[in-house]
């Protein structure tokens, strides 16, 4: 059985991952983490008592951090302090936050993906086939929408799609549309367009359960790994 912390307990994906894991077996919920000052510090949630003490990491096997940049840099030094896997989902990481997860993964097996939809990692796929076959006469756009309360624009899987296009054709994508409205859970859409056709691909995820439910899967396959970085394309 793992035993699991999970970062952010009280937001959306924590809360939607705290209620999966409750339902599965290999799971032992231990810890449920929230910032200090938390209005809900010290309630009761799915039978775990919400805690503000990050030491309490050191009782598990993985945590699994969906918070902010600076909440998980230090999330992810206690996690090396007490030999702890993680499951990194946070979004908005700059370069140099991105730079210690790497240098901490030598210490920690560590899966780091701002989507960790099963079904966006396909989309990741498929655009890097895309971008590796089409010629130089495609044009690329990316349009993503999101809810209105997601503050970094554009999202974080939609700069990896740029990334990857990058990567493959050795062009810069400018055309990035960031939309947030109502409560979209998160639409990312790859147009390929030329003067003679237009390729499309497009993904939409209708509940945040594909993301949590991906995050427990890297959870299983984390604890089993010796210390590296790990993306969702290889989890399994």
């Amino acid at each position: 059985m793992i035993r699991l912390a999970v970062s952010g307990a009280c937001g959306k994906m924590g809360t939607k991952i705290i209620e999966l894991a409750s339902k599965d077996k290999e799971f032992q919920l231990v810890v449920a983490l929230e910032a200090k000052g938390h209005p809900k510090i010290g309630d009761v949630v799915q039978g775990f008592k919400i805690s503000d003490n990050p030491e309490e990491i050191k009782n598990t096997d993985c945590l699994v951090e969906f918070t902010n940049p600076s909440a998980t840099i230090e999330h992810l030094n206690i996690a090396v302090k007490y030999n702890k896997a993680m499951v990194i989902g946070t979004t908005g990481l700059n370069e140099e936050e991105k730079l210690k997860i790497k240098d901490a993964s030598r210490y920690i097996p560590i899966v780091s993906s701002p989507n960790m939809s099963v079904g966006v990692n396909l989309l990741f796929r498929l655009t890097r086939e895309a971008a590796s076959t089409l010629t130089s006469e495609y044009k690329v756009k990316i349009i993503e929408a999101h809810h209105i309360h997601k503050k970094d624009a554009p999202s974080g899987t939609a700069k990896v799609l740029a990334e990857i296009i990058k990567k493959h054709t050795g062009k810069e994508v400018t055309d990035i549309k960031s939309i947030r409205e109502g409560e979209i859970v998160g639409d990312h859409r790859v147009i390929f367009d030329s003067p003679f056709d237009t390729i499309e691909l497009f993904h939409s995820a209708k509940t945040r359960d594909i993301f949590a439910k991906g995050a427990l899967v890297a959870a299983k396959f984390v604890v089993k790994q010796r210390p590296g970085l790990f993306d969702m394309q290889v989890v399994k």
